[in-house]
């Protein structure tokens, strides 16, 4: 038994999955200094839809984002969420562009890189971890933790055992839907320290409502590490809260050594922050609640929103139930991938779909295609003869590991953009959002932000907040 760590999430999932990652960087900068007096384990502080946020919502620079926060936080490990081979995009990359945003992260601040792969295909994180491990990042590789009648304890084990041999330096179960009750999660950190050596982390969301008790037992089991926020920006879709977990555990073995006063002023910081949130209704106090539909169905409360708000679009509200009981079917066709993006949008669009145009697979979305096609990569059990055969239409299916179809395609996207070029991280940028960044790039060149003059000189550059 030893004591437990903590990585804070409020500087990206906490917001993420609260205000849709609308925290900017000026909300940030006054409490960096606190949060990195605290001794957490890591502070996680980018990827995921920050980069998206910062460039499309934000007028902000993500790689300035990264820097800033490096530039304070002086203790304290920095820590990414990374999509494996769709890097912080929405699709597959070439290895070359993967390679160089991996070095592009490590060279600018980060620590930690959190790689995962929605299929839990890890043909798809190879070149992360590689290339995060050759900048001499820390490569953290994920398990998306799901349940279907494929996803076991054994299962799970031997993920976890084939990503320690791909040079994963810890493991995390990553529970986006909240779906890792406490006496599963017991049983599954228990398996894991039998097997595997290296540290174990534990990521999940509060929207079942259990995860807090999950935390507890896990840590009984072993658990090395686990995701918290600090708590006016805790539970709900986002993490349990810090400061209980702290509170739970001091005076006992796992004693996490956390000062209770230093996290209060924390925590003192962000609640009016909170309030202005809810009051400009970029936090909506509906999500905030226990949803018990996420165990019920096995799907993500956000996902349950989308299919509401795609039923009110088609004019029939009057069929949810009737999608619900379509979307574990149209899963098991699908292979049962877990429900995480980009998979839990294309499972549930077509789910809708289905059960809408009143035939199964009449209408089916490019993304479903491309799911079955084996674009994404390999799904945890076969896909549905039957359907593969009626949407491919005569198109063979891939097998090979998606990314192997790429060609190199990072000179020729430098050369696209360079006319924008301002720091080498640009044509990053450019490659996951083109014309997100593009519309950034115009308004940085109009030079219509104003520069906070303490963050100016970083290694002698001007760079605008």
């Amino acid at each position: 038994m030893a004591k437990v760590k903590i990585t804070e999430t409020v500087l990206r999932d906490a917001h993420q999955s609260l205000i849709a990652t609308r925290m900017r960087i000026e909300e940030m900068l006054p409490i960096i200094d606190k949060l990195d007096d605290i001794g957490y384990n890591s502070l996680e502080v980018w990827g995921g839809a920050t980069f998206d946020a910062c460039l499309r919502f934000l007028n902000e620079d993500p790689w300035e984002r990264l820097r800033t926060i490096r530039k304070h936080c002086k203790k304290t490990k920095l820590q990414m969420l990374l999509r494996g081979q769709n890097l912080l995009g929405y699709k597959h990359y070439a290895d070359d562009v993967v390679e160089y945003f991996v070095q592009k992260a490590i060279a600018n601040g980060m620590d930690i890189i959190r790689i995962f792969d929605a299929l839990n295909d890890f043909r798809n994180i190879e070149t992360a971890i590689k290339a995060c491990k050759k900048e001499g990042g820390h490569a953290q590789a994920a398990v998306s933790y799901t349940i279907s009648p494929v996803h076991n304890l054994d299962l799970f084990v031997k993920d976890a055992k084939r990503l320690v041999e791909m040079g994963a330096d810890s493991i995390c179960i990553k529970d986006m839907a909240g779906l890792l009750v406490p006496y599963e999660a017991y049983n599954l950190i228990k398996a894991l320290k039998e097997n595997i050596k290296v540290p174990i982390q534990l990521h999940t969301h509060y929207t079942s409502g259990v995860a807090s008790m999950t935390y507890l037992k896990a840590i009984e089991a072993g658990c090395d590490i686990v995701d918290c926020a600090i708590s006016p920006m805790a539970m709900g879709t986002s993490q349990p809260p810090t400061e209980p977990l702290v509170a739970s555990l001091k005076g006992t073995p796992y004693d996490t050594g956390l000062d209770l006063d230093k996290l209060s002023e924390i925590a003192d910081y962000f609640r009016p922050l909170k309030e202005e949130y809810i009051a400009k209704g970029l936090l909506d106090v509906k999500v905030m609640g226990v949803d018990v539909n996420t165990l019920k169905y096995q799907v993500p409360g956000g996902m349950l929103s989308n299919l509401v708000s795609q039923l009110k679009q088609s004019n029939a509200l009057d069929k949810y139930e009737e999608v619900l009981k379509e979307v574990p079917r149209v899963r098991e066709d699908f292979g049962y991938p877990p429900l995480v993006t980009p998979s839990s949008q294309i499972v549930g669009t077509q789910a809708v779909l289905n059960v809408v145009t009143g035939e199964r697979y009449k209408m089916v979305p490019k993304e479903s295609k491309a799911l079955v096609k084996g674009e994404y990569g390999k799904t945890p059990a076969p896909i549905n003869p039957e359907v593969q055969k009626k949407i491919l239409n005569g198109e063979e299916p891939i097998t090979a590991r998606p990314a192997d179809f790429i060609k190199p395609e990072l000179d020729s996207i430098r050369e696209e953009m360079k006319e924008y070029l301002e720091q080498d991280e640009d044509i990053l940028s450019y490659a996951m959002f083109p014309q997100v960044a593009k519309k950034f790039f115009e308004f940085r060149k109009a030079k219509k932000y104003k520069i906070d003059p303490d963050m100016v000189d970083y290694e002698n550059k001007v760079h605008p907040v």
